[in-house]
């Protein structure tokens, strides 16, 4: 997806138009949390397995990760604003589905169109941010720093508004509060958001199906290789189809014309590494809060809207954090260090959650271990963001976006699926005994500890700054040549 070039004139719409577009990014994340709670009563009502319960999120954020580039395509091609208005649209019709559910195949295909609509508001969201603020960096800076705390302010918000919801009215309306936020963006976007004139170009739809499958058949065999055995011929088949796919997606973008993804941009000094931090960020942050919650409400008992208040105080830390206290950092440190030092405190965040006891209660076992990896989530996900789409050339910013946001789909999905399996081996299945379910979620939070600190070490080898000559006298840096100091910062 290109960057579009800034109007010549400041918009006097541009603050509305950012509050709908951080709503936009706050809502399309929300949604991969604010199931969290609810999970017990749906497995009850709907009849999911203990195992299987992690496919209503992993539907959505395979559709999801797997349509991003696809989203950033259509939006080149049809201008922002249509598909921004298209994807709430299909988010709005999803959330219906998935809330009127009655069985578990309808709940999954409600969850999936719950993923198409925010694969494409995500990349138009951020097309129409640089359309507005792209001309004036001072603002820009402020523009991305709110829309860039809307993401974890919105995974860790939905929890508690699943909390409220599910004790307050019904599993159902964790879906249903979607569909008025969606009208008010559908009316509200004609006015407030710019028009961008349509392209002439291809659609790599192949492309898409082939990343979209591959990632969704690696988690299928993820999730069901505790069930079926993880060297049985079922789960290496599978998980060879399933690279065999993403495979296939590679070489079509090696070779199309206009792919959705040009492999080049890989390339990209920092572009890279910021990647595989977002995506162990994800494969470890996820699979927390999710078993937290089944912890919070299967072992020690709470209700829905305790469990969500319980899990109040990372939301409220996130969001100082992340927009107050983490800008600063980078302006100081830089982002790398930030990166690495916030990967080290999630992983010390979910070790910490490992210890947790059948008879434990919340002040010990939960709140200063998740505080820990509040903080730790706070640091990284700005610099590493922020590092992603300034490595890259202007004209490839919003593709790089595009690439990010798909590593953290990708990397939430394969996480979750691989500590469910984890959470399953050692004794998760068990509903109903708090004992073996504290062993699989000691499991789960000691392998996503695991991930957190290998994305760490990981990022200190692949974000370090790299060495330039100074420029001559007059002569600016790019970004590209200094990754590590090209965020915005406030």
């Amino acid at each position: 997806m290109s960057q579009p070039q800034a109007r010549p004139n400041p918009d006097p719409r541009r603050w509305s138009a950012l509050a709908l577009i951080a709503l936009a990014q706050f809502m399309v994340i929300m949604d991969t949390s604010i199931i969290g709670v609810a999970l017990p009563e749906m497995r009850t009502d709907l009849g999911f397995s203990q195992e299987n319960l992690s496919w209503v999120f992993n539907a959505y954020v395979v559709a999801f990760g797997g349509l991003l580039l696809l989203g950033g395509r259509l939006s080149d091609l049809f201008g922002a604003k249509r598909v921004f208005a298209a994807g709430w649209a299909v988010l709005g019709a999803g959330s219906l589905a998935a809330g009127l559910a009655g069985q578990v195949w309808v709940e999954l295909a409600g969850r999936a169109v719950q993923g198409v609509g925010a694969a494409l508001i995500a990349p138009s969201a951020l097309t129409l941010l640089m359309m507005l603020f792209g001309g004036n960096p001072k603002e820009l800076t402020k523009a991305f720093a709110l829309y860039g705390a809307a993401a974890p302010a919105g995974g860790t918000a939905g929890v508690f508004l699943g909390g409220l919801i599910t004790e307050y009215a019904s599993w159902p309306w964790v879906f249903y509060i979607n569909i008025p936020v969606a009208i008010l963006a559908l009316v509200a976007t004609p006015a407030l958001m710019p028009d961008a004139p349509a392209r002439r170009g291809g659609i790599d739809v192949l492309g898409a199906i082939t990343v979209t499958a591959g990632l969704g058949t690696v988690v299928y065999a993820v999730v069901r290789a505790p069930e079926t055995g993880w060297a049985s011929a079922e789960t290496l088949l599978v998980i060879a189809a399933g690279i065999a796919l993403t495979a296939l997606f590679l070489l079509l973008q090696d070779r199309r014309a206009e792919p959705l993804m040009p492999l080049r941009i890989l390339r990209t000094p920092g572009l890279a590494g910021a990647n595989l931090a977002q995506l162990l960020m994800a494969g470890a942050w996820i699979p927390m809060w999710f078993f937290l919650n089944l912890y919070l409400q299967q072992v020690l008992g709470l209700g829905a809207f305790a469990s969500g208040s319980a899990l109040l105080p990372m939301t409220v830390a996130i969001m100082v954090m992340m927009i107050v206290l983490a800008p600063r950092l980078i302006a100081r440190f830089g982002p790398a260090p930030l990166v690495v030092t916030g990967l080290a405190a999630l992983a010390g965040g979910m070790l910490w959650l490992s210890f947790v006891r059948s008879d434990g209660n919340y002040w010990v076992d939960v709140l200063p271990a998740s505080l820990l990896a509040a903080t730790g989530m706070a640091l990284a996900f700005i610099p590493s963001l922020g590092t992603a789409i300034s490595s890259a050339r202007p004209e490839e910013g919003g593709l790089a976006s595009g690439i990010v946001n798909t590593s953290y789909q990708i990397g939430s999905a394969l996480g979750l699926a691989a500590m469910t399996a984890v959470a399953a081996a050692h004794g998760a299945r068990e509903v109903g005994d708090p004992a073996a379910l504290t062993d699989g979620f000691s499991a789960a939070f000691l392998g996503a500890a695991a991930i957190a600190a290998a994305g760490a070490l990981i990022s200190a080898v692949t974000l370090r700054k790299p060495t330039t000559t100074a420029p001559a006298s007059g002569t600016a840096t790019t970004p590209v040549d200094r990754p590590s100091d090209s965020l915005p910062t406030t």
